[in-house]
This record gives structure tokens, sequence and C-alpha cells, in this order.
């Protein structure tokens, strides 16, 4: 129910990853009024795996996140998380509020053992492959154990979804040990002295694209800045060379080069194929889209929940988390 497009956008795109995954099978978790209307023309087969758990009331973008444990706990959000808390579902997608579903989240899954705090896990792409940046939202302060927590996270997901194993950096204003905040060096000098990570050292921003690293770990500020940031550059870049291939065109052969140019780049920098931020640290697989998502973004929200089942990314957390926990 959240988001900029609520229903008209995550409800096509659920019916676009069912027919794209036949073993999957989905709780549309809102009012019953507004989603029942947009699948009346779903074939009987699909529609069998689709199934309704109404409830009218909804948690807002402005409602303060402070308040939802106590006032929200008939909203499409908090149903949807006791669904996951229940084993019902085996993940939960949402483009609502991201506080609230950090609140929610961390009510009734609880975190991991040796987590202190969950991060928001996004995709970048990069020169080669992508990048997971984390914490993009959930943590505007961090400690230094706290970020090496991060980066254990991250590494488990890394790994988990590219099959090697991961390099973890840390983001900071420069690569010499002597910069940045205490927090930030104190977390290089922890994950200097796990054997268990793959540390690089200190990235810069303009290095973040360039598969240095696999995984960079920054605090919640300073990553929602970076990602927000990437998402606009991204588009600012697709509009201006839209403008320089098509006022270049001279011939039709022209023009045809110049359109798969563009289809091709749109392909690779667009943000919404880039969408999907997993909550990591929690005791369950939550994914957070952004508000602004198309029905397309969003389904790749829920393409990235699949994976994370598939690929058992929490407990996979866990496991690693008591590995290093015993070490030290």
């Amino acid at each position: 129910m959240g988001g900029d497009g609520g229903v008209d956008v995550t409800v096509p795109a659920c019916v676009q990853i069912l027919q794209a995954n036949p073993d999957l099978s989905v709780f549309l978790v809102g009012d019953e009024h507004r989603i029942e209307p947009l699948l009346a023309s779903v074939n009987p087969q699909l529609l069998s795996r689709i199934q309704t758990l109404h409830t009218a009331e909804r948690i807002k973008g402005e409602d303060k996140p402070g308040n939802v444990l106590r006032s929200a706990k008939q909203s499409s959000m908090y149903k949807a998380v006791e669904l996951l808390k229940s084993g019902d579902v085996q993940a939960m997608v949402s483009a609502g509020n991201t506080g609230a579903l950090l609140m929610i989240g961390r009510h009734l899954l609880k975190t991991i053992p040796g987590i202190q705090k969950p991060a928001i896990v996004a995709t970048i792409p990069g020169a080669s492959r992508q990048c997971y940046l984390l914490d993009v939202g959930a943590n505007l302060d961090c400690s230094a154990q706290q970020l090496f927590e991060f980066a254990v996270m991250g590494s488990v997901l890394a790994e988990s979804l590219q099959g090697e194993p991961a390099r973890v950096g840390l983001l900071n204003i420069g690569s010499e040990d002597y910069k940045g905040t205490d927090e930030v060096r104190e977390a290089g000098e922890l994950l200097e002295r796990c054997p268990a990570l793959n540390y690089t050292g200190f990235i810069e921003a303009n290095a973040l694209f360039e598969r240095i690293a696999d995984v960079v770990v920054c605090d919640g500020f300073v990553g929602n800045v970076t990602i927000k940031s990437s998402a606009g550059v991204a588009n600012v870049v697709k509009k201006l060379l839209t403008q320089q291939l098509l006022s270049d065109s001279v011939s039709p052969d022209t023009d045809e080069w110049s359109s798969n140019m563009l289809q091709k780049l749109s392909s690779l920098i667009d943000p919404h194929r880039f969408n999907g931020a997993s909550l990591l640290g929690l005791q369950g697989s939550i994914v957070k889209s952004h508000g602004n998502a198309s029905s397309e973004g969003f389904a790749y929200a829920l393409q990235q929940a699949i994976t994370e089942i598939e690929n058992a990314v929490p407990q996979l957390i866990a496991k690693k988390v008591a590995a290093i926990i015993g070490q030290s």
C-alpha cells in the first residue's frame, strides 16, 4: 500500500514476478477493495498463487516511525511483517515508510545475535559488476563496532549472490590511514584484525564504481547521500547522451544506431534496475523498495527477496557472525 504509486505499482509488479517464477506465491496485504480490481484480468492459474490479507489501515509516508508500534498494529506493513515472523511467508517487500519498516522489523523479528543494529544495503552499478553499499539510511550515526558488523553482513550477502569471496572496503575521504573520523579509522583497524573478511582498506567516493571492492561500508547518512547522488548522476548522463545522440543523427542508419545505444545505456544505468535495498541484520528477509519506484522497479525488489530466500541470507549472516564472535 505504500510508496508514491501504491497498489497501482505494487500489484502489477507482483503479477509480473509471478509470471516469471512459477514456484512463487504471494500475499498481498492491504485494502482488498483497491487490490481486487487490479487482479480482475489475471488468469485463474496465476490467481491461485495470490492470497489477499485485508486491512484498510496503512502507514503514510509522513507518519513518525516512533508512533507506529502503538498506533499501527492493524496497518498493512505491520501485518505483512507479522506474516514473516509467523513463517507464513519467507520474505516481505515494501515501498512504504522506511523508518516505520525498520521500527516494525526490529520489534517483531529482532536482530541476529551479535548484530547491534540492522543496516540497509543497496546495489550500485560498477564498470564490470555491481557493488553493495551499506548502510544507506537506517543508522545516521554508527560506532566502529557497528561499521564492522555491517561489513560482516555485507560480505555474506555479496558472497551468496556472486559465488566468490567478497572484498570489503570502508568509504572514506582518503585512502591514508590517518584520514576520516575516529569511528571509521577504528573500524578499519577492526577489519584488518579479522581474518574472516577480505578487507581492502579505505575507498574514496570517486572509486566507488570501479570494482575496487564488492562491499563498501559507511554510516547511513553518508550512504543515503551517496546512493541518491548516484541515481541523480545516472539520470543526468542518460539525458545528456540522449540529447547528443539524437542531435547528431543525420541518416536512418545513424538513428537506428543511436536508438540501440540509448536502449543499452538505459538498461545499464537505469536506477530502477538496482531497486531493492535489503534490511540486513534482522532474523528474516525484508526488502525495501524505493518509494518512487515504477512497477518494473518494484519487480526488481521482489526478485531481490526471492534471491535472499534461495540463498538463506539471514541464516548465513547468523552463522558467520557466530563464527567471528567465537574467534574473538
